[in-house]
């Protein structure tokens, strides 16, 4: 039979090394936010940089990081592609924009879903969480999300004022 050990019962020790695990966990969810905005920018970058001056300019190995090409499988690539939507996106998208916006660029990673819209806005929810995208609230409790990524990181500062990351939809 098991015996379970009240928290009161534990050891002083005990304590504190759960505190220490917990302040650990904490920063290195605080790390990973700063580190999934940081291959944000560089993806971005890299993808303008292969808009602007053409994709021969960057190694395939590169593009195919920045730029993921579909998988086959439920679910596959369906983060990357939101991320890469909510990047192109002009303005912040309800997630069933974002899902037209994924059946039309990334059909693939949406395709074996019984409820892409909810999958949406799970990943979405996912991105808030690490820092890589803002949710708002707006008419009716309806919740719209943009890339929160600054882009005005240093990989794109050597752009030409003016130059856009990607094209126009």
């Amino acid at each position: 039979m098991i015996q379970h050990v009240k928290a009161t019962d534990s050891p002083a020790h005990v304590h504190e090394i759960v505190r220490l695990a917990e302040q650990e966990l904490k920063g290195l969810e605080s790390e990973r936010a700063q580190i999934m905005k940081r291959i944000g920018a560089v993806r971005k970058a890299i993808i303008g940089l292969a808009d602007l001056f053409g994709a021969d300019l960057v190694s395939e190995e590169a593009l195919g990081l920045a730029n993921p090409k579909k998988r086959a499988g439920r679910g596959a690539g369906i983060t990357k592609g939101c991320r890469l939507v909510l990047m192109k996106a002009e303005k912040p998208m309800s997630a069933r924009e974002v899902c037209r916006m994924l059946q039309i660029e990334y059909p693939d990673c949406i395709a074996n879903h019984r409820d892409p819209v909810a999958s949406v806005t799970t990943v979405l929810s996912r991105l808030v969480r690490y820092g890589e995208a803002t949710v708002l609230a707006v008419e009716r409790g309806r919740r719209r999300w943009k890339w929160a990524v600054n882009t005005e990181a240093p990989y794109e500062s050597a752009m030409p004022a003016g130059t856009s990351s990607f094209k126009n939809q």
